[in-house]
Protein backbone atom coordinates (compact mmCIF):
# COMPACT_ATOMS: atom_id res chain seq x y z
CA UNK A 1 0.00 0.00 0.00
CA UNK A 2 1.77 3.29 -1.02
CA UNK A 3 2.38 6.16 1.51
CA UNK A 4 0.01 9.21 1.50
CA UNK A 5 1.30 12.38 1.65
CA UNK A 6 -0.46 15.55 2.86
CA UNK A 7 0.55 18.49 1.17
CA UNK A 8 0.42 21.62 2.62
CA UNK A 9 0.42 24.98 0.93
CA UNK A 10 -1.82 27.84 0.67
CA UNK A 11 -0.65 28.78 -2.42
CA UNK A 12 -1.65 26.38 -5.78
CA UNK A 13 1.78 27.06 -7.53
CA UNK A 14 3.42 25.39 -4.43
CA UNK A 15 0.79 22.58 -4.25
CA UNK A 16 1.44 21.72 -7.72
CA UNK A 17 5.59 21.71 -7.50
CA UNK A 18 5.28 19.14 -4.79
CA UNK A 19 3.10 17.49 -6.73
CA UNK A 20 5.28 17.47 -9.82
CA UNK A 21 8.19 16.39 -7.85
CA UNK A 22 6.11 13.54 -5.94
CA UNK A 23 4.61 12.51 -9.19
CA UNK A 24 5.64 8.82 -10.07
CA UNK A 25 7.15 8.25 -6.74
CA UNK A 26 4.43 5.94 -5.86
CA UNK A 27 2.52 8.13 -3.65
CA UNK A 28 -0.98 9.06 -2.84
CA UNK A 29 -0.98 13.08 -3.03
CA UNK A 30 -3.28 14.75 -1.07
CA UNK A 31 -3.95 18.28 -0.76
CA UNK A 32 -4.72 21.51 1.69
CA UNK A 33 -4.92 25.03 1.03
CA UNK A 34 -4.69 26.13 4.87
CA UNK A 35 -3.97 25.43 8.52
CA UNK A 36 -7.39 24.54 9.56
CA UNK A 37 -8.24 22.26 6.19
CA UNK A 38 -4.88 20.55 6.96
CA UNK A 39 -6.01 19.88 10.28
CA UNK A 40 -9.59 18.49 8.98
CA UNK A 41 -7.76 16.02 6.28
CA UNK A 42 -5.30 14.70 8.67
CA UNK A 43 -8.13 13.57 11.10
CA UNK A 44 -9.80 12.06 8.33
CA UNK A 45 -7.48 10.16 6.47
CA UNK A 46 -4.23 9.87 8.81
CA UNK A 47 -1.35 10.65 6.32
CA UNK A 48 1.85 9.22 6.64
CA UNK A 49 3.83 12.20 6.50
CA UNK A 50 2.45 15.59 5.97
CA UNK A 51 4.69 18.41 4.09
CA UNK A 52 3.99 21.98 5.73
CA UNK A 53 4.57 25.15 4.49
CA UNK A 54 5.15 27.76 6.97
CA UNK A 55 3.98 31.14 5.74
CA UNK A 56 0.21 31.11 5.44
CA UNK A 57 -2.62 33.39 6.49
CA UNK A 58 -4.28 32.50 9.49
CA UNK A 59 -3.08 29.76 10.97
CA UNK A 60 0.86 29.33 10.00
CA UNK A 61 2.43 26.49 10.08
CA UNK A 62 4.59 26.45 13.66
CA UNK A 63 0.89 26.43 14.89
CA UNK A 64 -0.61 23.67 12.52
CA UNK A 65 2.44 21.77 13.47
CA UNK A 66 1.66 22.12 17.49
CA UNK A 67 -1.45 21.70 17.15
CA UNK A 68 -0.74 17.94 15.74
CA UNK A 69 1.43 17.22 18.09
CA UNK A 70 -1.11 17.74 20.86
CA UNK A 71 -3.68 15.53 19.31
CA UNK A 72 -2.79 11.75 20.13
CA UNK A 73 -4.55 10.44 17.05
CA UNK A 74 -2.04 12.64 14.83
CA UNK A 75 1.07 12.96 16.80
CA UNK A 76 3.19 10.54 15.66
CA UNK A 77 2.82 11.77 11.78
CA UNK A 78 5.91 13.08 10.46
CA UNK A 79 5.99 16.65 9.68
CA UNK A 80 8.28 18.03 7.34
CA UNK A 81 8.12 21.73 7.18
CA UNK A 82 9.03 23.45 3.78
CA UNK A 83 9.18 27.36 3.65
CA UNK A 84 11.37 30.21 2.47
CA UNK A 85 12.22 31.00 5.85
CA UNK A 86 16.19 30.22 6.27
CA UNK A 87 16.92 32.09 9.37
CA UNK A 88 17.79 29.93 12.67
CA UNK A 89 15.25 31.11 14.60
CA UNK A 90 12.98 29.59 11.96
CA UNK A 91 14.56 26.70 12.00
CA UNK A 92 14.33 26.55 16.00
CA UNK A 93 10.78 27.49 15.94
CA UNK A 94 9.97 24.25 13.26
CA UNK A 95 11.96 21.98 15.14
CA UNK A 96 10.23 23.15 18.54
CA UNK A 97 7.09 22.85 17.35
CA UNK A 98 7.29 19.64 16.82
CA UNK A 99 8.42 19.44 12.86
CA UNK A 100 11.18 15.82 11.99
CA UNK A 101 12.67 17.75 9.21
CA UNK A 102 13.09 21.21 7.86
CA UNK A 103 13.78 22.01 3.97
CA UNK A 104 14.25 25.89 2.88
CA UNK A 105 12.63 27.34 -1.11
CA UNK A 106 13.44 26.74 -3.26
CA UNK A 107 14.96 22.98 -2.41
CA UNK A 108 16.01 20.69 -4.53
CA UNK A 109 13.82 17.99 -5.83
CA UNK A 110 16.27 15.15 -5.12
CA UNK A 111 16.85 16.03 -1.43
CA UNK A 112 13.46 16.61 -1.03
CA UNK A 113 12.58 13.00 -2.72
CA UNK A 114 15.54 11.79 -0.40
CA UNK A 115 14.34 13.02 2.81
CA UNK A 116 10.41 12.45 2.07
CA UNK A 117 11.75 8.60 1.45
CA UNK A 118 13.92 8.48 4.79
CA UNK A 119 10.93 9.58 7.01
CA UNK A 120 8.66 7.12 5.09
CA UNK A 121 10.62 4.28 5.74
CA UNK A 122 11.09 5.51 9.22
CA UNK A 123 7.48 5.52 9.49
CA UNK A 124 6.71 2.31 8.46
CA UNK A 125 8.93 0.36 10.49
CA UNK A 126 7.94 2.36 13.28
CA UNK A 127 4.05 0.96 12.99
CA UNK A 128 5.14 -2.12 12.29
CA UNK A 129 7.37 -2.28 15.47
CA UNK A 130 4.05 -1.39 16.94
CA UNK A 131 2.05 -3.82 14.77
CA UNK A 132 4.55 -6.37 16.22
CA UNK A 133 3.82 -5.04 19.56
CA UNK A 134 0.40 -5.24 19.75
CA UNK A 135 0.12 -8.52 18.05
CA UNK A 136 2.65 -10.12 20.65
CA UNK A 137 0.65 -8.88 23.35
CA UNK A 138 -2.60 -9.92 21.81
CA UNK A 139 -0.46 -13.27 21.43
CA UNK A 140 0.31 -13.09 25.34
CA UNK A 141 -3.70 -12.72 26.49
CA UNK A 142 -4.50 -15.30 24.18
CA UNK A 143 -1.82 -18.17 25.85
CA UNK A 144 -3.35 -16.65 29.08
CA UNK A 145 -6.70 -17.18 28.34
CA UNK A 146 -5.67 -21.03 27.27
CA UNK A 147 -3.69 -21.47 30.29
CA UNK A 148 -6.59 -19.93 32.83
CA UNK A 149 -8.50 -22.46 30.74
CA UNK A 150 -6.46 -25.65 31.30
CA UNK A 151 -6.34 -24.39 35.01
CA UNK A 152 -10.08 -24.66 35.63
CA UNK A 153 -9.80 -27.50 33.94
CA UNK A 154 -7.30 -29.15 36.23
CA UNK A 155 -9.20 -28.02 38.90
CA UNK A 156 -12.82 -29.57 37.86
CA UNK A 157 -10.44 -32.96 37.68
CA UNK A 158 -9.41 -32.80 41.21
CA UNK A 159 -13.02 -31.90 42.28
CA UNK A 160 -14.42 -34.55 40.44
CA UNK A 161 -11.99 -36.98 41.50
CA UNK A 162 -11.78 -36.18 45.34
CA UNK A 163 -9.30 -38.61 46.55
CA UNK A 164 -6.60 -36.72 44.58
CA UNK A 165 -7.76 -33.25 45.40
CA UNK A 166 -4.84 -30.80 44.77
CA UNK A 167 -2.64 -33.80 43.12
CA UNK A 168 -2.68 -31.90 39.96
CA UNK A 169 -0.55 -29.03 40.82
CA UNK A 170 1.67 -30.79 43.08
CA UNK A 171 2.47 -33.16 40.12
CA UNK A 172 2.77 -29.88 37.79
CA UNK A 173 5.18 -27.86 40.06
CA UNK A 174 7.41 -31.39 40.81
CA UNK A 175 7.73 -32.17 36.80
CA UNK A 176 8.76 -28.32 36.26
CA UNK A 177 11.21 -28.61 38.89
CA UNK A 178 12.60 -32.12 37.58
CA UNK A 179 12.15 -31.46 34.16
CA UNK A 180 14.49 -27.81 34.08
CA UNK A 181 16.93 -30.03 36.70
CA UNK A 182 17.54 -32.25 33.26
CA UNK A 183 18.31 -29.42 31.26
CA UNK A 184 14.95 -29.26 29.17
CA UNK A 185 14.53 -25.63 28.04
CA UNK A 186 11.77 -23.46 28.68
CA UNK A 187 9.73 -23.37 25.72
CA UNK A 188 9.36 -26.91 26.45
CA UNK A 189 8.13 -26.67 29.76
CA UNK A 190 5.45 -24.94 29.01
CA UNK A 191 4.12 -27.64 26.91
CA UNK A 192 5.12 -29.61 30.27
CA UNK A 193 3.14 -27.67 32.27
CA UNK A 194 -0.12 -27.69 30.34
CA UNK A 195 0.62 -31.47 29.82
CA UNK A 196 0.79 -32.00 33.21
CA UNK A 197 -2.09 -29.93 34.13
CA UNK A 198 -4.06 -32.23 32.03
CA UNK A 199 -2.49 -35.67 32.51
CA UNK A 200 -5.82 -37.13 33.92
CA UNK A 201 -8.18 -35.50 31.73
CA UNK A 202 -8.88 -38.58 29.94
CA UNK A 203 -10.88 -39.70 33.24
CA UNK A 204 -13.47 -37.41 31.83
CA UNK A 205 -14.30 -40.58 29.18
CA UNK A 206 -14.22 -42.90 32.13
CA UNK A 207 -17.82 -44.09 33.91
CA UNK A 208 -17.78 -42.38 37.44
CA UNK A 209 -19.47 -46.18 38.42
CA UNK A 210 -15.34 -46.71 37.89
CA UNK A 211 -13.41 -44.22 38.43
CA UNK A 212 -15.46 -43.78 41.95
CA UNK A 213 -15.85 -47.91 42.47
CA UNK A 214 -14.18 -48.15 46.15
CA UNK A 215 -13.87 -51.76 45.73
CA UNK A 216 -11.16 -53.08 43.13
CA UNK A 217 -11.95 -53.11 39.47
CA UNK A 218 -12.77 -56.37 37.24
CA UNK A 219 -10.81 -56.96 34.49
CA UNK A 220 -13.60 -55.26 31.97
CA UNK A 221 -13.51 -52.58 34.43
CA UNK A 222 -9.54 -51.98 34.26
CA UNK A 223 -9.77 -52.65 30.35
CA UNK A 224 -12.13 -49.35 30.06
CA UNK A 225 -9.88 -47.51 32.77
CA UNK A 226 -6.85 -48.04 30.63
CA UNK A 227 -8.65 -46.15 27.85
CA UNK A 228 -8.25 -42.95 30.01
CA UNK A 229 -4.77 -42.10 27.80
CA UNK A 230 -6.83 -42.67 24.63
CA UNK A 231 -9.41 -40.55 25.69
CA UNK A 232 -7.04 -37.86 26.40
CA UNK A 233 -5.61 -38.07 22.66
CA UNK A 234 -8.79 -38.02 21.30
CA UNK A 235 -10.12 -35.06 23.28
CA UNK A 236 -6.98 -32.53 22.98
CA UNK A 237 -5.61 -33.50 19.49
CA UNK A 238 -8.15 -31.29 17.52
CA UNK A 239 -6.77 -28.53 19.70
CA UNK A 240 -4.06 -27.46 17.73
CA UNK A 241 -2.24 -25.48 20.38
CA UNK A 242 -2.31 -28.57 23.39
CA UNK A 243 -1.14 -30.90 20.75
CA UNK A 244 2.63 -30.14 21.79
CA UNK A 245 1.44 -30.67 25.29
CA UNK A 246 -0.29 -34.18 24.58
CA UNK A 247 2.96 -36.28 25.36
CA UNK A 248 1.90 -36.62 28.87
CA UNK A 249 -1.75 -37.15 28.73
CA UNK A 250 -1.01 -39.71 26.45
CA UNK A 251 1.80 -41.25 27.54
CA UNK A 252 2.02 -41.06 30.80
CA UNK A 253 1.01 -44.67 32.09
CA UNK A 254 3.72 -46.29 29.35
CA UNK A 255 6.39 -48.05 31.26
CA UNK A 256 10.40 -48.49 30.66
CA UNK A 257 10.62 -52.05 30.01
CA UNK A 258 7.08 -52.03 27.74
CA UNK A 259 4.42 -53.04 29.83
CA UNK A 260 2.96 -50.22 30.30
CA UNK A 261 -0.06 -49.15 28.72
CA UNK A 262 -1.89 -47.74 25.79
CA UNK A 263 0.53 -48.54 23.28
CA UNK A 264 3.59 -50.68 25.16
CA UNK A 265 6.28 -47.99 24.28
CA UNK A 266 9.14 -48.86 25.07
CA UNK A 267 12.13 -46.90 26.87
CA UNK A 268 12.73 -44.00 24.58
CA UNK A 269 10.08 -44.39 22.61
CA UNK A 270 7.74 -42.74 25.84
CA UNK A 271 8.79 -39.11 25.28
CA UNK A 272 10.88 -37.54 27.69
CA UNK A 273 8.00 -35.54 29.25
CA UNK A 274 6.30 -38.58 29.81
CA UNK A 275 9.09 -40.16 31.67
CA UNK A 276 9.72 -37.62 33.77
CA UNK A 277 5.90 -37.12 34.97
CA UNK A 278 5.22 -41.42 35.44
CA UNK A 279 7.84 -40.38 38.80
CA UNK A 280 6.37 -37.89 39.86
CA UNK A 281 2.76 -39.14 39.34
CA UNK A 282 3.53 -42.51 40.99
CA UNK A 283 5.40 -40.68 43.78
CA UNK A 284 3.06 -38.30 44.57
CA UNK A 285 0.53 -41.05 44.72
CA UNK A 286 2.71 -42.96 47.11
CA UNK A 287 3.07 -40.11 49.89
CA UNK A 288 -0.60 -39.39 49.54
CA UNK A 289 -3.79 -41.01 51.84
CA UNK A 290 -5.73 -42.94 49.44
CA UNK A 291 -9.19 -44.74 50.51
CA UNK A 292 -7.65 -48.12 50.60
CA UNK A 293 -4.48 -47.29 52.24
CA UNK A 294 -2.79 -44.88 53.92
CA UNK A 295 0.16 -42.59 53.00
CA UNK A 296 3.80 -43.98 52.39
CA UNK A 297 6.79 -42.47 54.24
CA UNK A 298 9.09 -40.77 52.26
CA UNK A 299 11.88 -42.58 52.29
CA UNK A 300 9.88 -45.84 51.32
CA UNK A 301 8.33 -44.04 48.17
CA UNK A 302 11.87 -43.04 47.48
CA UNK A 303 13.25 -46.24 47.91
CA UNK A 304 10.00 -47.86 45.23
CA UNK A 305 10.56 -45.34 42.85
CA UNK A 306 14.82 -46.80 42.68
CA UNK A 307 13.74 -50.41 42.36
CA UNK A 308 11.63 -49.58 39.90
CA UNK A 309 14.32 -47.97 37.77
CA UNK A 310 15.03 -49.69 34.34
CA UNK A 311 11.46 -51.48 34.82
CA UNK A 312 9.02 -48.57 35.50
CA UNK A 313 10.98 -45.65 35.52
CA UNK A 314 13.79 -44.32 32.75
CA UNK A 315 17.19 -44.87 35.25
CA UNK A 316 18.23 -41.84 33.63
CA UNK A 317 15.27 -39.98 35.61
CA UNK A 318 15.53 -41.93 38.52
CA UNK A 319 19.03 -40.40 38.87
CA UNK A 320 17.88 -36.80 38.36
CA UNK A 321 15.24 -37.14 40.77
CA UNK A 322 17.42 -38.48 43.46
CA UNK A 323 18.74 -35.71 43.29
CA UNK A 324 16.27 -33.63 43.19
CA UNK A 325 15.16 -35.01 46.45
CA UNK A 326 18.29 -34.24 47.81
CA UNK A 327 17.52 -30.24 47.18
CA UNK A 328 13.90 -30.72 47.96
CA UNK A 329 14.59 -32.52 51.06
CA UNK A 330 12.39 -35.48 50.92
Amino acid sequence: MSSIILIVDDEASGRQTLESILEGQGYQIELAENGAQALEKANRILPDVILLDVMMPGMDGFEVCRRIRKDPKLAEIPILILTALDDRKSLITGLESGADDYITKPYDRYELRARLLGITRLNRYRKLVEERANIDAAHEKLLSAYDATIEGWSRAMDLRDKETEGHTLRVTDLTIKLARMMGVNEGELVFYKRGALLHDIGKLGVPDGILHKADKLTDEEWAVMRQHPQFAYDMLYPIEYLRPALDIPYCHHEKWDGSGYPRGLKETETPLAARIFAIVDVWDALISDRPYRPAWEKQKALDYINEQSGRHFDPKVVKYFNELAKVEGF
